[in-house]
């Protein structure tokens, strides 16, 4: 395999700044146990390594899709996406997902998603969701994704090969968990780490 060489994350994408926040669509894991303990035992043996910033248990997220800023999205444009990705929604069951073992990314350390379809399906609906209200020609990001859940994010430049190592050393049973539930939320990047309030939670009910 090809030795991977890391970057900093944290560079600012267009748009950010500072105290600047936006309304974006998540899978967030509050209360799911059992991935909050295969993270803890793979960020473990990284904690002897430096260059990375290591994600709580609280911001562990996968990142689904962007709103907009929330000063440039109407307040009554964002309350009529959540009601349409709500309805669209009431069709959806929930479905698991397994994570195993984490790879090591220029920017991040983290999980490919097991099985992506059910996720990419979901996605796909908030995408038509948001496009119903504030047309297809608003909608960030472009329909290409790669689905995943970072454990820690790179802070520096330099050779990935330690961390692989580190993960190598763990032995660890998959974690299993069910996805409930898909949040739109108020996103902020100030700290050098994705932080949150909830705007909304919308249950999958199907």
């Amino acid at each position: 395999m090809n030795e991977v060489s890391m970057r900093d994350h944290w560079w600012w994408r267009p748009g950010w700044r500072i105290g600047r926040r936006m309304y974006t669509w998540h899978i967030t894991f509050d209360g799911q146990d059992s991935l909050h303990r295969l993270v803890a035992s793979y960020q473990a043996p990284l904690d002897e390594l430096h260059g990375l910033d290591k994600i709580p248990a609280k911001w562990l997220h996968l990142t689904m899709q962007g709103l907009g800023f929330v000063d440039e999205v109407p307040a009554e444009e964002a309350a009529a996406v959540v009601d349409n990705v709500r309805q669209r929604c009431r069709s959806f069951t929930p479905f698991e997902l397994t994570f195993g073992a984490p790879k090591v990314d220029p920017e991040a350390i983290m999980f490919a998603l097991h099985p992506a379809e059910p996720a990419r399906n979901l996605r796909n609906n908030v995408r038509a969701a948001i496009a119903d209200v504030r047309g297809i020609d608003k909608l960030e990001e472009s329909n290409e994704w790669s689905p995943h859940v970072s454990i820690a994010y790179s802070n520096s430049t330099g050779s990935g090969t330690p961390y692989k190592n580190a993960l190598d050393s763990v032995t660890v049973e998959p974690a299993v968990l069910v996805v409930e539930s898909v949040d739109m939320i108020v996103l902020n990047r100030d700290n050098k780490m994705y932080e949150w309030e909830t705007f909304a939670s919308v249950p999958l009910t199907g």
